[in-house]
């Protein structure tokens, strides 16, 4: 049996974006079981913004799981934005998880925005100044509790959703000296803690789409500005993992 997971990331909604993604989203249950949001949904994390993406990914049909990412908490009004985005239907996850009963099994997914600190060999540590420490507490403790819901669902595929980057594998493309900016090994530990079968992420906009965790999961950048279409389909099972191209549309960044 396959489980088919649409995600896309990084889709920066508002009024003048509205519409652009809904044509491809509107045969989204004849292509997937459910559609994963990787975070951006919004330019500047307002609640008129988060109402652009109500309309654009409510009522689809299939269920829509998202991540804040960076962009949803710039004016502070994460409540507000969070109240908007339930309220249409959309489960946002925190160091939390979900589980979805599919026609191929049950999908669990487990999601955090995530935050930077860089890869090993070159990332930061939890040695110095407060501010130091602080940064990477902070990373850290998302990791923790993304590793934890992971490993605490009990169903039959697991996928890790998230903002920030857990490979530098998916940021190939972008300077290197951002790199500590866009994402950690942290939540690459976190990710291969548990058995789980795929893991998506966005917010680098001039990275690469593949990349493999230490452990072996599959990674997969789905920034809008990476693969350029409404959405990319991962068809998981069992044994493997397989991804087809859908609907293309216009730019939604």
């Amino acid at each position: 049996m396959v489980i088919r997971i649409a995600a896309v990331g990084d889709v920066h909604l508002d009024e003048d974006v509205v519409g652009r993604f809904r044509p491809a989203l509107e045969r989204l249950p004849e292509r997937a079981d459910v559609l994963l949001l990787a975070g951006d949904l919004t330019r500047h994390g307002t609640e008129r913004e988060a109402r652009c993406v109500a309309t654009e990914f409510g009522g689809l049909g299939v269920p829509v799981v998202a991540v804040l990412g960076n962009h949803d908490y710039h004016c502070d009004e994460v409540p507000q934005v969070l109240r908007v985005l339930r309220d249409a239907g959309i489960t946002v996850l925190e160091g939390d998880s979900v589980v979805l009963e599919c026609s191929g099994g049950r999908l669990g997914i487990a999601g955090a925005k995530g935050f930077g600190g860089g890869f090993a060999g070159r990332c930061a540590s939890d040695f110095g100044e407060p501010e130091m420490k602080a940064f990477i507490r902070t990373t850290s403790g998302i990791a923790d509790r993304l590793g934890a819901a992971l490993r605490e669902m009990d169903c039959d595929v697991r996928v890790a959703l998230t903002h920030y980057a857990p490979v530098p594998d998916t940021l190939a493309g972008e300077p290197l000296e951002i790199y500590p900016f866009l994402g950690s090994y942290l939540l690459g530990q976190a990710i291969d803690s548990a058995p789980t079968g795929l893991a998506v992420h966005g917010h680098a906009h001039a990275g690469t789409e593949r990349g493999t965790t230490p452990g072996g999961v599959r990674v997969r950048n789905v920034a809008h500005p990476v693969i350029k279409q409404a959405y990319s389909v991962f068809h998981l099972g069992e044994q493997s993992m397989s991804s087809q191209v859908s609907a293309r549309t216009g730019s939604g960044t």
